[in-house]
């Protein structure tokens, strides 16, 4: 069974070494990379910086655009870019709307 897996291994590499040498490229991934994500962030980011800093809609966004950065470092480029897309919902889609007098009080880590 070594010697046959020995063959196969073999096989492969002679096939993809050839296929460089004749000039083939191979195959582009479907992933996303980090130059997707970085571009999906800038994007919401720059919706988001169309509302007021105290805009509801704009604190959800970024938000979600901050777990975006966090994921991306995680090298999960695919929840990146799910993050992103929340976070350009957030400020397409969800008009968050306090009422007048009203505000969001956010509490800080050691609250």
């Amino acid at each position: 069974m070594n010697a046959s897996r020995a063959r196969l291994y073999a096989l492969c590499l002679l096939v993809g070494w050839a296929a460089v040498a004749s000039g083939e490229a191979p195959a582009a991934s479907d992933e996303p990379t980090w130059e997707d994500c970085k571009v999906a962030v800038a994007e919401a980011r720059a919706l988001a910086a169309e509302f007021p800093p105290d805009n509801l809609s704009r604190y959800f966004a970024e938000r979600h655009l901050h777990q975006a950065l966090a994921e991306a470092g995680n090298g999960e480029f695919d929840e990146c870019l799910d993050m992103a897309a929340r976070a350009s919902q957030q400020v397409r889609e969800r008009r968050h709307d306090l009422p007048p007098g009203e505000r969001l009080r956010v509490l800080k880590a050691d609250e």
